[in-house]
Parts: C-alpha cells; sequence; structure tokens
C-alpha cells in the first residue's frame, strides 16, 4: 500500500517509517520428498507489501483478524525475522544497513517488545529483580549492582508493583501483574519504540483496562512510541492514535482512529466494525463477516477480499487496488474508487477528544 502522507509542518515527527515490507516463508516439504514424490517447493505469502509511519509519541495500531499477518509484522520491525522484501526505518536509520554488533546495539535498545503471554514470556526460574534486570546489563547501561537494584525498584514501582516483590518469582503473581512485569523489562533500557503484540489478550476484560491505562499514563510521562497489534477492536479504539486493518498480508486501509471507526471505507473494516454488539440498538443496517480467511499459501487473485466481498466485481477478482487518500488516511478499495458503496460520500469527521 502507498505509504502514509508526509507530516505537515507542526506535526509530529516520524519515528517509524515501513516501506513495501514483505515477508515470505519457505514452507516447502523436505527435500527428498520433493524429489521421490514430485513435490515443489511450498512459499507462504506473510506480509505482502506493507507500508507505514509512526510519529513520535504516537500509538499506531494493527488490526485484522488471525492469520492476516500482523503478529508477522510486529516480528519484523522488532528484528525477530529478517525480511524478504522493503525498509523499516527507525529515527531515519535503515535497518538492514546494520551489520555489526556494535551497529546494532544503539539502536536495538531504542525499541523493545511486549509479549502476548505474560506467562511465557518470563523466565520461571529467575526471580522478578534478575528479570529486570537483565536488559540494563545485556545493553551496559549499568554496572554497579547497587544502582541497578535502585533502578530494578524504580521501574517495579512504575508500573505499579513494589520494589520487594523484586525478590519474587513469576509464578507468584496473576496474569496482569506478570505483564506489569514484562513493562518494565521493556522499559529497562529507557526505549522509545514499543511493540506490543497482543499484550492484554491473555488477560480479563478489567485487568486489560487496568493494563491499558498504564500504558497510557507511560506513554504520557515517557515520550513513547507504541506498534499495537491486536484483533480487539474495543483495545484499539481507546489505545490508537491511528489504524491500519490488515487482510491477507495487505493493509487494506489506515487512517486516523476515530475517524476511520466512524466512517470505515473499506468493506473488511466495515463488515469488522458490524461484528461489534450493538448495544444501543440503532437498526442500522448491518453486514456480518461471512466466510474465512483463505490460505496465504494460495490466496485469492487481484484484491485478496473479493471471494468474501459482498461489492466485488470482476475488476476486483482480477486486478490488486492500488491506495486512494480518504478523508481519514487511505483505502485500498475498487468498490471505493468507483463509488459502488452504499454511504460512500466523505463527511466531516468531529475533532478527536483526549482519552
Amino acid at each position: 500500500m502507498a505509504e502514509a502522507r508526509a507530516a505537515a509542518p507542526g506535526e509530529a515527527q516520524t519515528l517509524v517509517a515501513v516501506d513495501d515490507l514483505a515477508k515470505i516463508f519457505d514452507v516447502s516439504p523436505p527435500l527428498l520428498n520433493r524429489v521421490l514424490q514430485g513435490e515443489k517447493r511450498v512459499f507462504l505469502k506473510a506480509v505482502d507489501g506493507v507500508s507505514f509511519r509512526i510519529p513520535r509519541g504516537k500509538t499506531f495500531s494493527l488490526v485484522g483478524e488471525s492469520g492476516c499477518g500482523k503478529s508477522t509484522v510486529a516480528r519484523l520491525v522488532v528484528g525477530l525475522y529478517h525480511p524478504t522484501r522493503g525498509t523499516i526505518r527507525i529515527d531515519g536509520v535503515d535497518m538492514a544497513s546494520l551489520k555489526t554488533r556494535a551497529e546494532i546495539a544503539p539502536v536495538r535498545k531504542r525499541l523493545q517488545m511486549i509479549f502476548q503471554d505474560p506467562y511465557a514470556s518470563l523466565n520461571p526460574r529467575w526471580r522478578v529483580a534478575e528479570i529486570i534486570a537483565e536488559p540494563i546489563r545485556a545493553h551496559g547501561l549499568m554496572s554497579d549492582k547497587r544502582q541497578i537494584a535502585e533502578r530494578v525498584g524504580e521501574l517495579l514501582t512504575q508500573v505499579g508493583l513494589a520494589p520487594a516483590d523484586g525478590e519474587k518469582f513469576p509464578h507468584e503473581f496473576s496474569g496482569g501483574q506478570r505483564q506489569r512485569i514484562s513493562i518494565a523489562r521493556a522499559l529497562a533500557s529507557n526505549p522509545e519504540f514499543l511493540i506490543c503484540d497482543e499484550p492484554t489478550s491473555a488477560l480479563d476484560v478489567s485487568v486489560q483496562a487496568q493494563i491499558l491505562n498504564l500504558m497510557k499514563r507511560l506513554q504520557r510521562d515517557l515520550g513513547l512510541t507504541y506498534l499495537f497489534i491486536s484483533h480487539d477492536l474495543a483495545v484499539v479504539y481507546h489505545i490508537s492514535d491511528m489504524v491500519g486493518v490488515m487482510y491477507l498480508g495487505r493493509l487494506v486501509e489506515w487512517g486516523q482512529a476515530r475517524a476511520l471507526f466512524r466512517r470505515p471505507q473499506h468493506p473488511y473494516t466495515r463488515m469488522l466494525l458490524d461484528a461489534i454488539p450493538d448495544l444501543e440498538m440503532t437498526g442500522r443496517h448491518r453486514i456480518p463477516v461471512a466466510g474465512e480467511v483463505p490460505s496465504p499459501i494460495s490466496p485469492p487473485s487481484g484484491c485478496h477480499f473479493h471471494p468474501r466481498c459482498p461489492f466485488a466485481n470482476e475488476r476486483c477478482r482480477s486486478e490488486a487496488p492500488q491506495a486512494l487518500a480518504t478523508v481519514a488516511g487511505e483505502v485500498a478499495c475498487h468498490a471505493v474508487e468507483e463509488n459502488r458503496l452504499p454511504d460512500s460520500a466523505p463527511r466531516r469527521v468531529p475533532a478527536q477528544k483526549p482519552l
């Protein structure tokens, strides 16, 4: 998808720039099977040409159904996967240009990741103080044991725990407390950019609200920038400044969060929002999400969404859509371009209110 517009004068400076990002996995059968049985090599397109910008101090969220490539994007940005194509720039530095550890280290400590499962992401054999102190030692930020202990106590207090909790093991905490420990560990290297891969999906709803409030407070206090991955639209609405909607490895729509939620353009975005229960009983016509996400090994031709789209025509089946500017951001859809969607005229977007 085409990149987001350049920041206008007075807007926040771009911290993270992703251009034409792609990741293809080789999922072929073993070589012996291919030789003896004549099977061909098989490739899975997990991410296919994704581009976006994240301004400094803002939150960009990626949403979509399971298997659409959200978590793969997160792992590409943090460096756990090497991209097949495209570039990732952190504050103007191309991550692919960094070859040695000495070059990578200064950039690496500026970004950290918070994982989905707080039960699996913490070492059960280590005390909490050791877990949080590990990034401090790894990046050479401090060497004095007393200073490290004081810093660990500060981090635990910052996330709503007590310094004495550092002497406990992860199994002595609840799920929400473990995620607070994960956040404290992520903050230990004084990062500017946090990649959050569904950090609240394994938690109870009431605990989710506490963690989201904590993350918003930390963002205000520390000036953090977030790439937030989630399938929960309610969570995304409350934490995001911008939202990107992914489908089968592609970014089909992105824009300012409030405007996109009030005025979705792409049929897939509309269907996702229609899946939210209408508690106010407005009587608005709703189109449920039908069918399942196709296999990324053999994705549909043209627009990947056309087999499930009620507005698809022959052009949708044969030609991949290009990005179009909208009142909120951009959308890649032939039906929007040809004005084939009901109620597709742009409306005035209300000013965003602080949460």
